[in-house]
């Protein structure tokens, strides 16, 4: 199968440029959509995301901030063939700002498959870094799922080659208690996450015990990351 290709405007692929418009951080948010997620789950996660990013204590986060803005990116992934950049790069700096977002996310069209490549969604984003048209003092990938890595090459090296590219990793790891494919996990998820997934000066996680606390989780975790 063909890998997919990130697809977005040209004038948001482009390296920043000298003098690129400044934030506090760049951060990108990367959702897990493979096939241990259902329509209700992935509905529950896109809302806690919504919500969180929309959340007045959060936009006051941001606001309070030396520069007062972040650049904030919204990357689904599934198996190592599958990643989409679903909203490209946009500048959060006032309230209307996050809800344009999250009105933008809400007509964002879903989908669900394959397996679960962390490493595949760790290599996507990366790039989708790279290509940031902000400069941020600071650079952070948010990655969310509810199982390890299936597809594609080991996680562990992702994950290190973000790191040597200054880019810190974070985990937000989901408690589903339905084992995926039939196969419970080899390790707990969060044990597992706090293992080989997340990376980096100041590299932390926070653990949703299930789908309905995602957003709370969620919530919490943009707030420390992007304080």
């Amino acid at each position: 199968m063909r890998r997919r290709t990130l697809l977005a405007a040209p004038a948001l692929l482009a390296a920043p440029a000298r003098g690129a418009e400044p934030v506090d951080v760049l951060l990108v948010l990367a959702v897990d959509v493979s096939r241990s997620i259902d329509e209700d789950e992935a509905r529950l996660q896109r809302e806690g995301y919504r919500n969180a990013v929309s959340d007045p204590r959060v936009v006051e986060v941001v606001r309070r901030g030396m520069i007062g803005a972040i650049g904030l990116a919204y990357v689904e992934w599934a198996g190592f063939e599958y990643q989409r950049l679903v909203l490209p790069w946009s500048r959060i700096a006032t309230q209307a700002d996050a809800d344009a977002w999250a009105s933008a996310l809400a007509e964002a069209p879903r989908a669900s498959l394959s397996w679960t490549s962390i490493s595949g969604a760790l290599d996507f984003s990366r790039r989708v870094m790279e290509q940031a048209p902000f400069e941020g003092t600071r650079r952070v990938v948010d990655v969310s799922g509810d199982g390890v890595n299936n597809s594609g090459r080991p996680v562990t090296l992702a994950r290190d080659e973000c790191v040597a590219a200054g880019i810190t990793v974070n985990g937000l790891p989901i408690i589903n208690d339905r084992p995926t494919f039939g196969r419970a996990p080899p390790v707990p998820l969060d044990q597992y996450f706090q293992d080989s997934v997340i990376g980096g000066p100041g590299a932390f996680m926070i653990v949703a015990e299930d789908f309905d606390a995602f957003g709370s989780a969620v919530r919490r975790k943009l707030i420390r990351e992007i304080a």
